[in-house]
């Protein structure tokens, strides 16, 4: 069964779909893209982030698996570098045991056309990729979900994740409709918000592009960072095309005259979704600023979100400077829910990434981004 890997073209549509009419019919929920032309980072000349899609072709006839790749400019240690986020692999092992190794086989293929390439996410310790990526040489760092309740009761009796049995909803529901779920959370809360350091309150306003005020503050950055992805005008642009997806709110948050950086909301009305039920879910999937103006940051769009009536608010981060911001603001910081698998030529770069973990900038723009929000 001869199978090679090649890019993602209209002439496979039929291909990839019927390769996701067999992954649903084994009991797998997730497939691969209909189309070839990627809606959201097309390739485009002179662009410093987009995405390919591949295919492993069969016989060169039968689709049995994908990826698709985000390659994407990082400055590490101040000098600009091609770094490579990977989605997938899908492949029919999940549901034929003769492919069992051609997600491994795929992967191998991503990391020779890219070999700074990473993947940040897999939920945190324990899984089986983490398990199989670690055998493989790849570096692992867990990063925290921070996360902030806003309306108490409604998210003891609307979120699922933590309502999985009968007696868990039971006690939910009466911490709920008792009053001691809401006293126990803002007291859980303001508790952690007086460890954290405050300073003076930023204001924060809508935008709709990034134009040369992001450019001087990207600048700005640069060497305050270790690692970070570019965040000009133009590739913040591309990320958050102007009335597509990801339909995010855009803030630029300033203290007087002086931009202290920006943030990147959701405010998303969930619907039976397995981790968040029926809630109104407000979320922080990129900003930056400045390490020292991070917290300042975290406060308007935390101030932002609250105004729109969102029932809680949740952030992943690595880098401590923000991680701290979302502390100072009563967040409950959960630790190693995320992990950043990055491939031995990627660790090599960030080498000696003790140092390097303590100036990394990742947010949801820097992976797959704000999927499902």
């Amino acid at each position: 069964m001869p199978i090679q890997v090649v890019p993602y073209t209209k002439e496979w549509i039929q291909g990839v779909l019927a390769f996701n009419d067999r992954m649903h019919a084994g009991g797998v929920n997730w497939g691969w893209y209909g189309t070839p032309v990627d809606d959201w980072l097309p390739v485009r000349e002179g662009r410093k982030t987009w995405r390919e899609h591949y295919l492993a072709i069969e016989d060169g006839a039968i689709v049995r698996g994908a990826y698709a790749l985000k390659p994407h400019e990082w400055w590490i240690d101040g000098k600009p570098v091609i770094v490579t986020d990977w989605q997938g692999p899908v492949a029919e092992g999940a549901v034929d045991r003769k492919y069992n190794t051609l997600g491994l086989r795929l992967l191998r293929e991503v990391m020779r056309q890219y070999p700074l390439s990473y993947s940040w996410g897999h939920g945190g310790l324990g899984q089986p990729m983490l398990l199989m990526l670690q055998k493989l040489g790849f570096l692992l760092h867990h990063t925290p979900f921070c996360l902030r309740i806003e309306k108490p009761v409604r998210f003891l009796r609307r979120n699922r994740y933590l309502r999985g049995t009968p007696a868990r909803r039971l006690g939910l529901d009466l911490l709920a409709l008792s009053g001691v779920g809401s006293l126990g959370v803002r007291a859980l809360q303001g508790g952690l918000a007086l460890r954290g350091r405050r300073s003076a309150a930023a204001e924060s306003e809508e935008f709709t592009t990034f134009e040369a005020w992001a450019d001087d503050l990207f600048a700005r950055c640069i060497p305050r960072y270790r690692a970070l992805a570019c965040r000009d005008a133009a590739t913040m642009n591309a990320l958050l095309p102007e009335g597509r997806w990801p339909n995010a709110v855009r803030l630029r948050v300033t203290r007087g005259r002086e931009t202290l950086g920006w943030a990147v909301v959701f405010d998303t009305q969930m619907s039976d979704d397995p981790r968040f039920g029926s809630l109104r879910v407000g979320s922080v999937v990129d900003a930056l600023a400045l390490p020292e103006h991070a917290e300042a940051v975290v406060g308007a769009a935390v101030r932002a979100l609250r105004a729109r009536g969102v029932d809680m608010i949740f952030s992943n981060q690595a880098h401590p400077d923000w991680v701290s911001g979302f502390a100072a603001h009563g967040f409950l910081v959960l630790p190693d829910r995320r992990a950043l698998a990055a491939s031995p030529k990627l660790a090599e770069a960030l080498a000696p990434f003790e140092e390097v973990k303590r100036g990394l900038h990742l947010t949801n723009m820097d992976g797959h981004g704000p999927m499902q929000l």
